[in-house]
Order: structure tokens, then C-alpha cells, then sequence
């Protein structure tokens, strides 16, 4: 069980480990071992009050990630520290940091550690932009209302565009994700969009097939969609940093397309080692579900894409 605890400021605590034991002098998150008579949120608690000397009051899911370091497997059940009472101190003589996410070298840390920082990085909301991009100034405006709203993660998707105006669309866009410290993914072949200024990628299923390599620049988000567990596999080997599994519920633009269901949902994304976006059907409404089932959070059009 693992401890993601944030400050007001939105660092998050992190302990060194001592050395001479396995990953001995890199930093993690603090948790322990989960003993055979506990549930998970039990046992979080004990291990947090016993390391850092606080009481949790509230938590919930944020990721589950399992990683073979050749000579033992571990499987990190990571939450999200809502509410504590108490000042974290280092009860067992480990040094404590507090680190904004956007700052933590991954190279300081154990490799199953890594996808808990960019799940510690990205936001809960990704909004994948709606209809008629054609009339570029209402779709704009459309865009700037729905990041005053506070989106913060927006996925460019404009298939009926060519290439041209396409690009012309996503410079407008990424100034407007820029001043709004937003994020923005260009859902278009990395050959389409070379030099195009962006944070990252989206692919689509059919592109994720077709990959040998991780594409895009280093340091820049790339993620894909995904529809079961044979694909979010891919996603994870191939190094990527987000998924959306879809469809969750049935959804207006795929009408008969078969939904998971969020039982389904939940079975498949426990087996992740990347943080997973609820996509189909999705509203903030949905938000405290996706979360408490281990989502990342939601990913939507309609849900998130203002309207007239």
C-alpha cells in the first residue's frame, strides 16, 4: 500500500530509502507492506501512522501498478491521501521531501514507482474537443469557455480537417492550453503534426496496432485509446503515459457499439500500469466513480465541451 499525500501547495511527500536494501538510496512514496488480516484502507492507515506518524481520514483510489525487477515482482496499490490529521515526520529516521510532481526526476526513483509521477501529473479531466472546427472562432470560443471551467488536459480531435487547417487549429489551440496552463494532445499521426507546437500525442487504436516504438519528443505526453485488456498491454509496453478505455457506457456517436459497463471497466483497468481515463458517456457526475474503481478520471465531448 502506497501514500500519495499532498500539501496546499500541491507537493507531495516522498521518503528516501535507506541504504543497503532493495532500491536502497532512491526516493518513493511512502507505504508497506499490507498484512494477510487487513483490507487496503486498513492497512494504509497502519503503515502511514506507523512511517509518518498520521492519521487518515480519507482516501481513495489512484493507481495499481505491477513491475518484475527480475529478482521479485512487487504490486503497488497507490491512493490518493483526501484528508489526514497530523504532521508527517520521518518516524523510522527516513529524510522526507516535499516535491511539486512536475519536478521529481523519474530517475531518482524505483521503475515501479515511475507511473505513479505522471498519474501525480495529470489532471482528472482530459476534454476531447467537439463538432464543427471548420468555423474556427466558435470553436475558439467553445474551447476558452470550457478551460475557464478549469480543463486542463484537451485533446485536439478534428478528423474532418486536412492536414493544413488542422495544423492552423492546433497553433491557435496550444496558445489558448498555454495561457490557461493547460495541456494539449494532437490526436494525429506524429508524422502529420512534426513541428506543430503541442505537449503531446493521442493515437487511436488503429495507429497503436501499427507501433513498434514509443513515438513523439522526449518529455512530451503520449497516450492512446484502448477498448480491452489485450491493447492497454500495448499501451504499457510500449512506454506510454495515459490510456482511454472506452466504451464505458453506450454513447450517442457509437449507437450499438457494446459498453463495458463499469464493472467491466474497473476488471480491466486493475490490471494497468498506466493511469486510465473512463471514456463513453462520461460527465463530472462520473468523476467519484471512475476515481473510487482506479481511474485516473474522465475523458469526454459532450460531457465536457460547452455548448451554444
Amino acid at each position: 500500500m502506497v501514500g500519495a499525500i499532498a500539501d496546499p501547495d500541491g507537493r507531495v511527500l516522498i521518503s528516501r530509502r535507506p541504504e543497503g536494501v532493495h532500491q536502497g538510496g532512491l526516493w518513493e512514496f511512502p507505504g508497506g507492506k499490507l498484512e494477510a488480516d487487513e483490507s487496503p484502507t486498513m492497512g494504509l492507515a497502519r503503515e502511514l501512522d506507523e512511517e509518518l506518524g498520521i492519521r487518515v481520514e480519507c482516501s481513495r483510489p489512484l493507481i495499481r501498478v505491477r513491475h518484475h525487477y527480475g529478482d521479485r515482482r512487487v504490486l503497488l496499490d497507490v491512493h490518493r491521501i483526501e484528508r489526514y490529521v497530523g504532521v508527517p515526520e520521518g518516524r523510522e529516521g527516513q529524510p522526507l521531501d516535499w516535491v511539486h510532481p512536475e519536478a521529481m526526476d523519474p530517475a531518482d526513483f524505483p521503475a515501479a514507482d515511475r507511473p505513479i509521477i505522471t498519474a501525480l501529473r495529470l489532471p482528472p479531466l482530459m476534454l476531447i474537443t467537439g463538432a464543427d472546427p471548420e468555423h474556427t472562432e466558435p470553436f475558439l470560443r467553445r474551447l476558452d469557455r470550457a478551460l475557464e471551467d478549469g480543463v486542463r488536459l484537451v485533446q485536439l480531435r478534428a478528423h474532418a480537417l486536412g492536414a493544413d487547417d488542422y495544423r492552423a487549429l492546433a497553433e491557435q489551440a496550444f496558445v489558448r492550453c498555454e495561457r490557461q496552463g493547460a495541456k494539449l494532445l494532437l490526436n494525429r499521426a506524429p508524422e502529420e503534426v512534426a513541428g506543430v507546437p503541442r505537449h503531446g500525442l493521442h493515437l487511436g487504436s488503429s495507429l497503436l496496432a501499427r507501433l513498434g516504438t514509443r513515438p513523439g519528443a522526449p518529455g512530451e505526453l503520449v497516450g492512446a485509446a484502448c477498448h480491452d485488456v489485450v491493447e492497454l498491454d500495448r499501451i504499457a509496453t510500449l512506454g506510454l503515459d495515459y490510456a482511454l478505455l472506452s466504451p464505458v457506457k453506450e454513447t450517442a456517436s457509437h449507437p450499438g457499439a457494446p459498453a463495458l459497463g463499469w464493472s467491466r471497466f474497473a476488471a480491466i483497468t486493475a490490471s494497468a500500469n498506466v493511469p486510465v481515463y473512463a471514456l463513453g458517456g462520461m460527465t463530472r457526475t462520473d468523476l467519484d466513480t471512475a476515481w473510487n474503481l482506479g481511474a485516473q478520471g474522465i475523458a469526454a465531448i459532450r460531457g465536457l465541451w460547452p455548448g451554444d
